[in-house]
């Protein structure tokens, strides 16, 4: 039965306008277990009509069938799938994988037919003891012999059956003792039932086929047959096909695994390779930390001007330079704010200027006349004592509580509940002691005094004019249309608009805005930076496909599709970058951890959100600039890539 035939195919190469011909109407058939050898001097054709044999290059014209398929009429993975199932190479040069042992170097052909990592291990096991190897199955090519290595290089070639043998200059590199070991293998698997076509220059080598084919300059001069018989050809292994999702998940195990193996192999290119997106992920993972942090320092201060909370101020806004002689707040306008459904409470300010004067100290403070309820209105806690009462308010009762500031400045460590100090001639009996609080931008140094408001107008200040006003606002009412209804009666109240207001949720919106600004802005140029480490791994990896381009042709001879070699090119960019975006992260963790522990007022905060959303980039950038270097691995012609050094 024939298995390859051949009509009037010629391969020629342009060269200017000229056709420069390697093969010239080459006529012939082959039959199944055959022994064949093609002779002829060096430049005579016979290795292109190899390459043809093998579906690693192509006819310029003629036909071209394989069991009766025209292989013109393939495309290139099915032209893969031949050289994976079909036939087994053996080379000259070996061209074996230097990153993988000899175990793996045979199983190769088998990851490409789709053999789970069991089977092929015990197949490339049995092959290697067959051939005396059981003891080298760990040992990489540099680590072996000429003969071993070839013997290797045969054993690969019948991982998947290898119906047809295609061996090129077999034993060239090999000592005359490795040469007959070697030629004595082919001949038994000649006994087999194999398909043998050896490529020599040798006639002691192409003695030992049953047909020898001699070409000259391109064309076919003789075609001799010896006496013996064709062996009857074994039943190749079949494989039950996998379901399409299978076979998917199957392919990106294995280019994974390879990926994980390439990246191991080559450290410092990968280091390389990762360098940029280190420094990018880190960098963005950083200041999205810092923005987190310095968001909520923010929003923690502004807490303590209240939650939900409105203060209406006289005058026409902030710089008013009328406001010192509006005097029209007064307390009775906080009693009818106080009786607004939507109000939670209401707290008069009223403020003062003087001395405190403690034993032997006198120092310069400010009062704030308020209600009992301004601590829930401003959000404020006590760190000691209590607040004043509404008993205490209404009596005007010398009492008082102190910011921190005080504490610190008069009492020091000690103790100030119950102790007497005077402002501006009027004793006043410490109750309680504010909590610390964060703040937001300058640190305030005042010295501050809360006291009841009725305190603050008969006994300190001697007249009822009001400051300001601070009202609580219901937690489920919105704040705003709360702000705009306080406006409508205020000015019922004074006949016109003679305040403005202060809405605590539209400043936290406005620094949430600006944060988130700033953030964005900054976390931009770190984005520049991701992107330029991107263009470094495409180029890096570029460069790795050039370096790399025989290991992708040894590849595609043994069966890898297209598909199969962008695929794992790409999952080594995207594997990379990933590496990349962890460490980057993990540099981010690092410097947040050190830079939390020598700053005390202020957190980096590294979210998890923030982490997902750097190992995504890094995932992203892998796959962009991994695709152009991975699709120029694909689309090499793998006769191309097998002649590159």
């Amino acid at each position: 039965m024939k298995i390859i035939e051949m009509k009037n195919v010629s391969k020629y190469f342009s060269l200017g306008g000229d056709k420069l011909y390697a093969l010239k109407n080459i006529s012939l058939s082959i039959d199944k277990g055959d022994f064949i050898a093609v002779m002829g001097q060096s430049g005579s054709g016979k290795s292109t009509l190899m390459n043809i044999f093998g579906c690693l290059d192509s006819p310029s014209s003629g036909s071209y069938r394989i069991n009766g398929v025209e292989v013109a009429d393939m495309d290139k993975d099915a032209h893969a799938e031949l050289r994976c199932k079909t036939f087994g190479f053996i080379f000259q040069r070996y061209n074996l994988l230097t990153s993988l042992s000899a175990l793996e170097n045979i199983a190769l052909p088998c990851v490409y037919y789709g053999l789970e990592n069991k089977t092929r291990v015990e197949k490339a096991r049995k092959l290697l003891y067959d051939f005396g190897l059981e003891n080298r199955a760990e040992n990489r090519p540099n680590e072996l012999s000429g003969g071993q290595q070839q013997r290797v290089s045969i054993a690969r070639a019948l991982i998947n059956g290898g119906e047809i043998i295609l061996a090129d200059e077999p034993t060239g590199a090999l000592d005359s003792k490795s040469g007959e070991v070697v030629m004595d293998i082919i001949k038994d698997l000649h006994k087999k039932g194999h398909t043998i076509i050896l490529v020599t220059h040798d006639q002691n080598i192409a003695s030992y086929a049953n047909r020898i084919i001699e070409i000259k300059d391109g064309e076919i001069i003789s075609d001799t047959t010896k006496s013996g018989a064709a062996y009857k050809t074994q039943n190749t292994e079949t494989i039950k096909k996998k379901s399409r999702f299978s076979y998917m998940r199957y392919q990106f195990y294995e280019s994974f695994k390879m990926s994980l193996k390439a990246v191991k192999t080559h450290k410092m290119r990968s280091l390389l390779t990762t360098l940029g997106i280190i420094i990018g992920i880190a960098s963005v993972a950083s200041i999205v930390a810092l923005g987190n942090g310095s968001q909520e320092k923010i929003m923690s201060s502004l807490n303590s001007i209240g939650s939900n909370t409105i203060i209406i101020l006289p005058g026409g806004g902030f710089g008013d330079k009328e406001a010192n002689k509006i005097k029209t707040l007064k307390i009775s306008d906080t009693e009818v704010l106080s009786k607004l459904s939507y109000v939670d409470s209401v707290s008069p300010n009223i403020a003062a200027q003087g001395l405190i004067v403690y034993k032997n100290l006198s120092l310069l403070s400010s009062l704030s006349g308020v209600s009992a309820e301004f601590l829930e209105v401003n959000n404020k806690k006590l760190q000691s004592g209590r607040r004043f009462n509404a008993s205490e308010v209404k009596s005007a009762a010398a009492v008082a509580i102190i910011d921190q500031n005080t504490q610190k400045e008069i009492f020091g460590t000690r103790d100030a509940l119950g102790e007497i100090i005077i402002f501006n001639r009027q004793p006043l009996r410490i109750i309680g002691v504010m909590a610390k609080e964060d703040e937001f931008g300058p640190v305030n140094m005042n010295l501050n005094i809360y006291t009841p408001y009725t305190t603050a107008m008969y006994k300190i200040v001697g007249n009822q004019e009001i400051a300001g006003i601070t009202v609580k606002i219901s937690d489920d009412i919105n704040s705003h249309l709360a702000e705009d209804n306080l406006v409508k009666v205020l000015s019922a109240l004074h006949g016109k608009k003679d305040f403005f207001t202060i809405n605590s949720d539209s400043v936290r919106k406005i620094v949430e805005d600006v944060t988130n600004t700033m953030t964005l802005l900054v976390s931009s140029i770190a984005v520049i930076a991701l992107v330029v480490g991107g263009i470094g791994v495409m180029n890096i990896m570029l460069v790795s496909v050039t370096e790399r381009t025989k290991e992708i042709g040894i590849r595609m001879a043994i069966g890898a599709k297209r598909k199969n070699i962008l695929e794992q090119f790409l999952t080594e960019a995207v594997l990379l970058c990933l590496i990349g975006g962890a460490v980057g992260v993990l540099l981010a963790g690092l410097f947040s951890f050190a830079f939390n522990n020598l700053v005390d007022d202020f957190n980096m905060i590294l979210s998890l959100n923030a982490v997902l959303i750097a190992l995504f980039f890094s995932m992203a950038i892998g796959i962009v600039f991994g695709y152009m270097p991975a699709r120029n691995a694909s689309n090499l012609n793998p006769i191309d890539a097998l002649a590159r050094e």
